[in-house]
């Protein structure tokens, strides 16, 4: 498992509901864990690892011995939005690149654990920033789609080069023929 970047497919999938917590689920989570916090990230969906599932870890606070600051989503939604905020936001399939981006300041948001309970959690600013960038990934929608004009037309440099390393990883074979993996 790893993180792909941009314009990989699989980032531009809409994922399928989570409809059996098993093994590959559980195992999946924590993978992603792993891979999050070696990346120095906040938060990462199943589609950012080319899996086609409503899953999402995070962890506000960034810091992996901060074990009580984990969540683990399982399709997750946002069921009430207030206010916005425009701020600086990255992700881990675009390394190097940051863009402010509005979002909502306040967000209500309704997933299931990996115990299959349902949770509801009221967020504010860079949490709240957290569960929507993600979410967003959940239904093949990239930060760069959330940017005003001028930021994309700053980043388009930086895109055209994430375009042509993709090209290249393709053309060298460093990419799997099933771009879009299964559980």
């Amino acid at each position: 498992m790893k993180i792909v970047k941009y314009p990989h497919p699989a980032l531009r999938t809409v994922a399928q509901p989570v409809t059996t917590l098993d093994k590959e689920i559980r195992l999946a989570a924590g993978k992603m864990l792993e891979l999050m916090y070696a990346s120095e990230g906040l938060g990462l969906a199943a589609p950012q690892v080319a899996l086609p599932v409503r899953l999402l870890v995070m962890n506000f606070s960034g810091d992996p011995n901060n074990k009580a600051a984990e969540c683990v989503a399982l399709n997750p939604v946002v069921v009430e939005s207030k206010g916005s905020v425009t701020d600086r936001e990255g992700c881990l399939s675009f390394p190097g690149l940051y863009q402010n981006v509005r979002r909502f300041k306040t967000v209500r948001v309704q997933a299931y654990d990996l115990n299959g309970e349902l949770f509801e959690m009221v967020c504010h600013d860079l949490p709240a920033r957290v569960w929507q960038h993600e979410i967003d990934h959940l239904d093949g929608v990239l930060f760069i789609d959330k940017m005003g004009s001028l930021g994309r037309s700053r980043s388009e440099k930086e895109l055209q080069q994430f375009v042509a390393d993709f090209e290249r990883a393709k053309k060298k074979g460093e990419l799997p023929a099933d771009l879009v993996a299964k559980l």
